[in-house]
């Protein structure tokens, strides 16, 4: 009977579980992964690698439109709406395939289904084809994530209501959309759906688009979308929804001042919320905090031997973090090494312009009473940005004004999004900007303007 005891049964099979599964088959254990869908969890089949997919056809066909500024001549540019999404969904499922083979290679057993741990050390699949199938087990991962936020009273139909998740399904394009909400998922839908004819008005209820990030890369998002399109309404509240046969009516509400917008379909990106439903027995108590399972240094919830990592821990909630997360509870748990917590990371969104940042904004260093220095150079004046014709956005740096040290990044421009891994390594070196631009950049690179960032804290930048 022993052979039937697992080392640890993980359920979710996203960026914390199945990163979580084959780190412990590495380590020589017997692991068992239970997700209700697919290999990779929402990230893989319904999140970044899509959206990603539909990002790269959008920004090619504004390339492509744009032909006459490289000298080149293409008429008769038209796509099929149908065929970028089936392209998206063809991407998702090699993916999920590379992670189910992985699983293989590892020795994990992957059962498609929906798990609940009844008592600690069993784990029951409760739906799909394994339902009512007992796993024992001495640890547990829980890795069930999160999933878009609803708003109330508003149910999500997939035609004059959605989320992230029926756009990505979606066979045609509306011809308007209103998206509430512009954190990252609500400004990478407004930039793809904008790009195919949609005309698209972006709403967020706090002063900036994406909220989270520098107030100076805000600014230049929000006037580089206004200049594609795409009305942007910030400081401003979504009030009285009505859903119609054909359209959907909202009022908008900024200053106390109200409009009536009307579109075709409403997409909510108000952010999300923890897949706890049916995750435990009634037998089984999580400590939460705010909505998340609570766990200690160890990764370990209030319940010894079960375990959680992910977005179901809480924010941040990015697919890199919840792998790391995932890696440490796991090495933990079998003594491989001590823990470790998330320290800084990097936030990225995918529209055009990139928006890449981690560390401090300039608003938070402000708040901490840190004495900083702020060194901001643009992509006008990087040769290869110039010459590929992508001169949008700055890279700003903020460094203690003393030591160097680098407090935060914030890139926007073309390639932001690989941009940013320099100073993630940077600061996880402890690095100061000294060493950044002492470090000789390939000329011409993006990456030319990395260095110059640093230089331009202390106003030594070359090219400005």
């Amino acid at each position: 009977m022993a052979d039937d005891i697992y080392d640890l049964v993980i359920i979710g099979g996203g960026p914390a579980g199945y990163v979580g599964a084959i780190r412990a088959g590495q380590l020589g254990k017997k692991v068992a992964v239970i997700e209700m869908e697919r290999a990779g969890g929402t990230c893989l089949n319904w999140g970044c690698i899509p959206t990603k997919a539909l990002l790269k056809s959008a920004e090619l066909y504004r390339t492509i439109q744009k032909a006459e500024n490289y000298g080149l001549s293409v008429t008769g540019a038209s796509f099929d709406f149908a065929k970028v999404v089936e392209r998206s969904r063809g991407v998702a499922a090699q993916m999920a395939k590379g992670v189910e083979f992985l699983f293989k290679k590892n020795k994990v057993d992957y059962f498609v289904g929906k798990g609940s741990v009844t008592i600690p050390g069993m784990v029951e699949i409760t739906a799909g084809e394994h339902q009512g199938k007992f796993l024992r087990t001495k640890n547990v991962l829980l890795c069930t994530g999160q999933k878009p936020k609803a708003l109330p009273g508003l149910p999500v139909d997939g035609v004059r209501v959605m989320t992230s998740r029926e756009a990505l399904a979606a066979k045609t394009a509306p011809q308007t959309l209103a998206i509430i909400g512009a954190g990252a998922i609500g400004v990478e839908f407004a930039y793809f759906f904008n790009a195919f004819g949609t005309k698209v008005t972006l709403i967020e209820m706090l002063p900036q688009v994406l909220p989270v990030e520098d107030e100076d890369v805000a600014k230049v998002l929000e006037r580089s979308f206004s200049k594609q399109g795409i009305t942007v309404h910030t400081g401003t509240k979504s009030e009285n929804i009505r859903v119609g046969e054909k359209s959907v009516k909202l009022d908008l509400v900024k200053d106390g001042a109200k409009t009536e917008l009307e579109v075709e379909t409403v997409l909510v990106a108000i952010g999300i919320t923890s897949n706890l439903e049916g995750l435990t027995s009634a037998k089984v108590k999580l400590e939460l905090d705010r909505g998340f399972v609570k766990v200690d240094a160890n990764y370990q919830t209030s319940t010894p031997g079960i375990y959680a990592a992910g977005d179901i821990q809480g924010p941040p909630w990015l697919a890199h973090v919840a792998s790391f997360r995932a890696i440490q509870a796991v090495e933990g748990m079998f003594g491989h090494s001590q823990p470790k917590q998330v320290g800084n990371f990097p936030g990225c969104t995918y529209c055009q312009p990139q928006v890449a940042s981690t560390g401090v904004t300039e608003k938070q260093a402000k708040e901490k009473k840190l004495d900083y220095k702020v060194g901001k150079f643009p992509f006008t004046a990087v040769g290869k940005a110039v010459a590929s014709g992508d001169t949008e956005g700055f890279v700003k740096v903020i460094a203690d004004a003393k030591t160097g040290e680098i407090y935060g990044v914030h890139i926007i421009g073309n390639e932001a999004t690989e941009l940013i891994a320099e100073y993630g390594l940077a600061m996880n070196l402890e690095a100061t900007i000294d060493e950044i631009h002492h470090t000789i950049h390939a000329h011409p690179t993006l990456s030319e303007a990395l260095g110059e960032a640093a230089l331009a804290t202390s106003g030594q930048a070359i090219h400005i």
